[in-house]
């Protein structure tokens, strides 16, 4: 028996001790906030960039792989994605153009038949008191689309204009698609050979689910502009169309977006149509919401970032608060960058602890499966330099297991053999 003091006083060392550590990953953590709230213009335009990379590579690939050469199929790719935003924005622009006054008079009509009603029991309201409350509600309005406006603005940069973030972003994109693949090996003989495995297959993680993220997101966010859609054309709902593609825009901002678009086509349909066809309106919102929410995006997202729902509103809340708008769009897939990260350091942990064997883990490159041979090899060694010693109760003549033994190579000789089958995999 040792006294109590003794296993209290241990117990307070290692709190104060892992105390001690987390209070300095914070300090990291705050210092990496505040370089990044410094340089938030610079770092703004190359994620931007990089998401758009994760949805042009695949076309530039196929272009490669037949020949092209690297730049034509570059600038073929970033030419057609414009030619498809301005084909979207040929077909909307006279719709709204033609149905905006007519719905600006409906508005006015709306507000009007309100009045009305609050005129009439039980409300009972004087002009004086309905003027009063809807003077209010318009200063409302304009006080959040101002500040709507600005947080759009400070997302992007005061001092940097749309225009020149968006020429960065199509420079940026261009050379990302053109010379990315000269990276990695850039990469790993600049960190070396054993950080360079690991960095190899974490950055190649993360951008096979980047890309894996914008296609879900995509093909929910085109389901649901579909469906709804179709359910306001049919129903006549002025603007349909921009409506939709509005829709399928608010997609790529999770939860928030869905809302806004929805609520939006809800109003129209209400100030166009009345009561009776905004109701429906609002149900097939929700049941395209609900599909999409209960059996589409989780079956898409959780192949491309396996992110639990409360994770992903978390983010958006904290993406927007810091950096507004485009914090908000920003947010999830810098969690599953994150998430990613996490997720390899658990496969390299139970690989030094001896949970899994390199062999249960999927690496997605020849580098990540180097890596983690050596690691599993490391946690071997590990694990027989901390084993305990035999006791004196135990037998040294008790008889052991037998297991068969099979010849095999020092680790480092069968690392330089798989070095030098893969070398030409390595340097693509």
């Amino acid at each position: 028996m040792i006294d109590r003091s003794v296993v209290i006083a241990s117990g307070v060392k290692t709190l104060a001790q892992w105390c001690l550590r987390l209070l300095i990953i914070a300090a990291a953590g705050y210092v990496l906030w505040f370089i990044l709230k410094q340089l938030w213009r610079g770092v703004l335009p190359v994620a931007l960039a990089l998401i758009v990379c994760s949805v042009l590579y695949p076309p530039v690939r196929w272009m490669r792989d037949r020949g092209m050469p690297a730049s034509l199929a570059t600038f073929l790719a970033i030419i057609g994605s414009f030619g498809v935003f301005g084909a979207i924005i040929w077909l909307i622009t006279p719709i709204v153009g033609r149905q905006s006054q007519a719905l600006y008079y409906q508005s006015i009509e709306a507000v009007q038949r309100f009045q009305l009603w609050l005129q009439g029991p039980p409300f009972k309201l004087d002009d004086d008191k309905m003027n009063e409350r809807i003077n209010d509600a318009v200063g409302w309005l304009q006080n959040q689309a101002g500040s709507i406006a600005g947080e759009i603005f400070s997302g992007i940069g005061i001092a940097t204009s749309v225009l020149v973030t968006l020429g960065v972003v199509i420079v940026l994109t261009f050379f990302f698609l053109k010379d990315g693949e000269r990276f990695l090996p850039w990469l790993r003989r600049f960190a070396g050979q054993k950080a360079g495995w690991h960095l190899t297959e974490l950055l190649t993680r993360s951008w096979i689910t980047l890309g894996g993220f914008v296609r879900a997101q995509a093909i929910v966010s085109l389901v649901d502009a579909v469906f709804i859609g179709l359910g306001l054309i049919i129903l006549g709902v002025p603007m349909a169309l921009a409506l939709a593609v509005l829709t399928f825009l608010g997609g790529f901002i999770p939860i928030v977006g869905a809302f806004v678009a929805g609520t939006l086509a809800v109003v129209v349909a209400l100030v166009s149509l009345g009561l009776t066809k905004a109701v429906i309106v609002l149900a097939i919102v929700i049941a395209v919401q609900q599909l999409e929410g209960n059996i589409l995006s989780p079956l898409l997202q959780s192949r491309a970032m396996n992110l639990h729902p409360v994770i992903v509103l978390v983010t958006v809340t904290v993406g927007g608060s810091l950096f507004g708008i485009v914090g908000a769009f920003l947010a999830v897939p810098t969690a599953a960058m994150i998430a990613v990260f996490l997720r390899y350091l658990d496969d390299m942990t139970a690989l030094r602890a001896g949970e899994k064997t390199a062999s249960e883990i999927e690496f997605a490159t020849v580098a990540g499966s180097l890596s983690g041979q050596y690691g599993e090899e490391a946690g071997r060694k590990l694990r027989e330099s901390v084993a305990p010693e035999p006791t004196e109760e135990e037998s040294p003549e008790a008889p052991k297991p037998s297991t068969p033994s099979t010849p095999s190579t020092p680790w480092r000789e069968r690392a330089r053999g798989w070095a030098r089958k893969s070398l030409s995999l390595l340097r693509r």
